[in-house]
């Protein structure tokens, strides 16, 4: 039985297209961008051509766009940064972000090296604006607003415009983990009110192992990794070389097809959304899934019954790919950190479904189908 692949919130298969654009990087092109002879300086300029594809797709500026090895380590130096760097003493996060933010931000507070607020939630997943009006207004210190843009479990989007003037407001530093919507999102640096974002090229059929950060011009910080003078001398390490231009040709092939290729997807989702309520009796649907959300992303609450308590292990053996909540922690099912706070029924099961350009409708009556007899 063909593979379905629905967890393409997890990771996505890279585009042929994109290996097309890194092979002459995995095979002659093999110089050191740093060193000075025709080889380096090939590859050297590889680097820079692909950090101006991606100032331009971003509407930033080429030096504020520093390439990592992953939305983890961006979201670690944009934190770690305000706090060493630019003076923040308190940091306001939600519950629901991702570990590569909460993990990082529950680490300086064990160190006693900050204050944590949690902002709250509205009923539906949202952020409760009014509240982070409140936490930033009666902050006595500097403080670090981190929030992502769209959560990766329930597909909710917040409104960075929103975000970022509050902050701007209260002058706080706001930093976003956008790993869910750059390649799936026009975004606009240039009038977003924001002083760091990050990317992940495999989110968006591009290469595993690389990622970006934007570090606003306005702010000066210090190296997160240090050794050598690459990326400008703010992350020391011989260049991912392939990687980055792999995630230009990715973030490239995204933003010309996006109008098409969310459309589709989005009919997916939406599709599936109608075939479960017309055939699963008492499912459910967490986040606002109709609303404010990603097209990508839909998270699904099913009747806890005996049948349904292996849900995800049965959908594995019938070869269709999903996950119980966040994919970076699969393996080990201690449940969803998110789910809990949007949705904390323990007579319900949640499976996420995350849709991309090659699945089909066809692939959802399958799915649906086999859901019938597992449910």
């Amino acid at each position: 039985m063909q593979r379905i692949y629905f967890d393409n919130a997890a990771t996505t298969s890279l585009d042929p297209i994109v290996l097309e654009a890194m092979m002459p990087f995995l095979t002659e092109k093999f110089g050191n961008p740093s060193s000075i002879y025709s080889y380096g300086r090939e590859t050297r300029m590889a680097v820079e051509t692909a950090r101006k594809t991606v100032a331009k797709i971003l509407n930033a500026n080429p030096a504020e766009i520093f390439f990592t090895s992953g939305g983890t380590e961006s979201s670690n130096m944009a934190i770690h940064a305000a706090i060493r760097d630019l003076g923040c003493k308190h940091i306001i996060t939600s519950v629901i972000e991702h570990h590569a933010v909460s993990h990082t931000v529950s680490h300086l507070d064990c160190l006693d090296e900050v204050k944590v607020s949690h902002v709250k939630l509205l009923p539906n997943g949202h952020i409760d604006i009014d509240d982070l009006e409140k936490l930033l207004a009666a902050a006595e210190e500097k403080t670090l607003v981190t929030l992502m843009h769209a959560n990766n479990e329930i597909g909710n989007i917040l409104d960075l415009h929103i975000i970022g003037n509050l902050c701007k407001l209260y002058n706080a530093i706001f930093h976003s983990d956008t790993v869910q919507t750059v390649g799936h999102f026009p975004i606009d640096l240039r009038n977003t009110p924001v002083h760091f974002i990050t990317g992940a090229a495999h989110k968006f059929h591009g290469p595993k192992g690389v990622g970006i950060i934007y570090i606003n011009e306005n702010i000066r910080i210090k190296p997160f990794v240090h050794g050598g003078g690459q990326e400008r001398n703010m992350r020391a390490g011989t260049e991912n070389i392939y990687g980055i231009v792999g995630f230009a040709k990715a973030l490239e092939l995204a933003n010309t097809n996006y109008e098409t290729d969310s459309a589709y997807i989005g009919t997916i989702k939406y599709y599936m959304h109608e075939q479960l309520k017309k055939h699963i009796p008492g499912v459910g649907f967490n986040g606002d899934t109709l609303g404010n959300s990603l097209y990508t992303v839909l998270s699904v609450s099913f009747p806890k019954t005996e049948k349904s308590e292996m849900i995800l292990f049965n959908l594995d053996i019938n070869n269709i790919c999903a996950s119980g909540g966040s994919a970076c922690t699969s393996g080990a099912d201690a449940g969803s950190h998110v789910i809990r706070a949007v949705n904390n029924n323990p007579n319900q099961l949640t499976v996420r479904f995350s849709f991309s350009k090659y699945n089909t409708k066809a692939e959802v009556d399958t799915v649906v189908e086999k859901l019938k007899e597992l449910v």
